[in-house]
């Protein structure tokens, strides 16, 4: 993550969430569209652009457990460190909504999906950011999620996207999604 925190691409995306706009970025498996989770706005143009319903919610990422602070009150020390052994990495985990996290996050759920990405750009960018930002992956609905800037930039020619660096780990597909409760897997990896 170091030499991404002085990578002018990376501290110029990292600014455009600070200043509401929508970014797309390279994660774990494949490029995804981001946000500040606090901007109503930006994450209902990303809704916008992928054609998704507000109801169905939308993952944070983080740099590091402790950006998920706020996020993790009320969680037992054992849920705890469940979340710790398994980050940073491409794993996705649903936790209770404690009342933290607004309802343009987690659409119609009474629960909020998070990570903390090994993924070294994600990491500069919510460590730039300061704190976890909107990953949903850069496709629209019906379409396979991009893998490259370039698939990005086709699916939405026109659309004022800021992009970030890099480029995709060797996931190939969106991370694993847990329930953090029943230990469910609700989205395969």
């Amino acid at each position: 993550m170091d030499h991404w925190l002085y990578n002018t691409k990376v501290i110029h995306a990292a600014r455009a969430l600070q200043q509401g706009s929508v970014i797309a970025y390279p994660t774990e498996g494949v490029w995804g569209l981001g946000c500040d989770p606090a901007n109503e706005q930006a994450l209902l143009k990303i809704l916008l652009l992928k054609n998704r319903p507000i109801n169905k919610g939308v993952i944070l990422v983080a740099a590091n457990i402790g950006q998920f602070t706020p996020y993790l009150a009320g969680l037992s020390d054992a849920e705890r460190a469940t979340l710790a052994a398994s980050w940073p990495g491409p794993n996705t985990w649903v936790i209770p909504h404690n009342g933290f996290a607004p309802s343009w996050i987690r659409g119609d759920h009474q629960s909020l999906a998070v990570r903390v990405s090994d993924h070294p750009v994600v990491a500069a960018l919510c460590h730039l950011f300061g704190g976890p930002i909107v990953s949903t992956s850069a496709n629209p609905g019906g379409l396979p999620p991009a893998r490259t800037p370039t698939q990005v930039r086709r699916y939405y020619r026109n659309e004022p996207i800021v992009y970030a660096p890099g480029s995709v780990g060797s996931n190939g597909q969106p991370t694993q999604i847990r329930d953090l409760r029943s230990g469910q897997i609700l989205r395969s990896a």
